[in-house]
């Protein structure tokens, strides 16, 4: 028996402070939700949890792009329909206009109504989407990114100011010879908006797709994110208690080994 080194005491202590840092441990990730507290805690963990978080935020934003994208393309047909019904009435326009019975009187008055609805065609061709043509030649094509990656889909361009509306729009019908050249330029621009409102069509429905694509893939990631970040509120609070319990186990002990050497009293007496 010795007095200047109590070997029991020092093995308590020591492993009292460790239960101590354990239980300090499960109580940061209880307090705050998160499995890995440092990254000493799970250094591979962290580095794969980062980059999927950061995927997720990449996801984020192309979902932004597709759901901005997708708006552009219902504007886009929103106004083609109006320009559809525009075009089906000039053609009957033009047909009216085409009848010998008529007089060049009569066809003046279809030829104002012609006009006007000509008119709205040619304004619409210079609409826009937050600052950006709907309608125009100069936009080849629109960019949208559709994934994390940076990859993009071209929507399809419609251009309202190319020859084949403008024939149409440009047309008159107030002689039978307008009337004729016009009826032939109308059917012309409503087969082109048949193929264009398609592409349109085609484009939002890629985008959808997309959409639909980006949510999984959110979904999973987060999913994959929290089960390394996450901690298991259950699990922990299970391992917090067991922590506790056995620090005041150690206290009780650590005061007991404290005892020991006293015993050595005895042996004086």
């Amino acid at each position: 028996m010795i007095i200047n080194t109590n070997i029991s005491a020092l093995g308590a202590s020591n492993t009292l402070q460790a239960n101590q840092a354990a239980l300090s441990k499960s109580l940061a990730r209880l307090s705050s939700g998160n499995k890995i507290i440092n990254p000493a805690d799970d250094a591979g963990g962290l580095a794969v949890a980062a980059n999927l978080k950061a995927e997720v935020n990449r996801i984020t934003a192309a979902k932004s792009n597709v759901a901005n994208g997708v708006s552009f393309t219902q504007t886009q047909d929103g106004y083609l329909q109006k320009v559809g019904k525009a075009l089906d009435r000039m053609s009957e326009l033009a047909i009216m206009a085409k009848d010998g019975t008529k007089a060049d009187a009569d066809r003046s008055l279809y030829n104002q109504e012609f006009a006007v609805l000509a008119g709205f065609i040619t304004d619409t061709a210079s609409k826009d989407f937050n600052g950006v043509p709907l309608f125009s030649a100069d936009v080849a094509g629109l960019d949208i990114p559709i994934d994390p990656d940076g990859n993009t889909f071209n929507l399809a361009n419609i251009d309202l100011t190319s020859t084949t509306y403008t024939d149409a729009t440009a047309a008159t019908i107030d002689t039978t010879t307008n009337a004729t050249a016009a009826l032939s330029s109308v059917l012309d621009a409503i087969s082109q908006l048949s193929r264009d409102r398609a592409s349109s069509g085609v484009s939002q429905a890629r985008l959808t797709y997309a959409a639909d694509l980006l949510t999984v893939s959110k979904e999973n990631l987060t999913a994959a994110h929290s089960r390394i970040m996450d901690v298991d509120v259950a699990e922990e609070s299970t391992t917090f208690a067991k922590q506790n319990i056995l620090i005041q186990a150690n206290t009780a002990m650590l005061a007991q080994a404290n005892q020991l050497p006293q015993n050595i009293l005895k042996l004086l007496q």
